[in-house]
C-alpha cells in the first residue's frame, strides 16, 4: 500500500500588492513537482493575510488544470525555469 504525504508551503510576497505572487508561487510548486516523489501532495499558499489578493491567487495556484495549462505556455515555462535556475550560492553563503 502506497503513503501519500502531504506538503503545504506557505509563502510571504515582498509587499501585499506584489504583482509576482502567482509566478512566486507557481515556481515554488514547480520546484517541489520535481523535487519530490510522486506520493507526495503539494499544496502551495500565501500566507493569510499578506496580499490583497491572496484567495484569487490561492485559488490558481490550487487548480491543477491552471498549473498544468499555465506549463505549457513555452513563454512562461521558460520564466519558471529561469526562475529556479538560480544559483544557491547566493542563498545563505558568501558571495
Amino acid at each position: 500500500m502506497l503513503k501519500l504525504y502531504f506538503w503545504q508551503v506557505l509563502f510571504t510576497p515582498t509587499i501585499p500588492h506584489c504583482s509576482m505572487a502567482t509566478l512566486i508561487g507557481l515556481a515554488i510548486r514547480v520546484r517541489l513537482l520535481r523535487t519530490l516523489p510522486p506520493r507526495f501532495k503539494v499544496l502551495v499558499e500565501i500566507a493569510p493575510g499578506t496580499h490583497q489578493s491572496e484567495k484569487a491567487v490561492n485559488k490558481q495556484l490550487a487548480d491543477k488544470e491552471r498549473v498544468a495549462a499555465a506549463l505549457e505556455n513555452q513563454n512562461l515555462l521558460n520564466v519558471v525555469n529561469q526562475c529556479l535556475s538560480i544559483k544557491n550560492a547566493s542563498y545563505g553563503s558568501e558571495v
